[in-house]
């Protein structure tokens, strides 16, 4: 899946325009880097497309500590940060990023390769988004 395709299905299950996708989805990818260690928001980062891979590595540092939030606080960012009108829109946004990322990992589930990896650094709670994300995106 090259860039484009990626914000396109985003913006597809978010229903809006391609730059709205484009900016929600750096927020919750930049999220999510965030939560993982910088070792595997390395390996993510490999198997990305160029213009994916600079989104996911912007402000990205080798020495960052890992961000232990859960699920309230990283729908909070996403909110805040993508400037949604709410919890549910921030947990729309979230969802159609992950299942998105999930189809270019090549996991159908969000627990083959890669997204395997992803989820097992993730709490309970964000397990529990991923995984509602690959089985009905918003």
């Amino acid at each position: 899946m090259d860039e484009r395709t990626f914000i396109r299905d985003v913006a597809h299950h978010l229903r809006c325009d391609e730059g709205r996708a484009e900016a929600v989805a750096c927020v919750v990818l930049q999220a999510l880097r965030n939560r993982l260690t910088p070792k595997e928001a390395s390996d993510v980062a490999a198997q990305m497309p160029s213009g994916l891979r600079r989104m996911w590595n912007d402000g990205e540092s080798a020495q960052r500590p890992v961000e232990r939030i859960h699920r309230a606080e990283f729908i909070g960012q996403i909110r805040q940060r993508a400037v949604l009108p709410d919890d549910a829109e921030a947990t729309r946004g979230a969802k159609a990023v992950f299942s998105a990322l999930q189809r270019l990992l090549g996991s159908p589930t969000g627990t083959e390769g890669e997204a395997w990896d992803i989820f097992s650094q993730l709490p309970k709670d964000l397990k529990t988004l991923w995984l509602e994300s690959s089985e009905h995106p918003v």
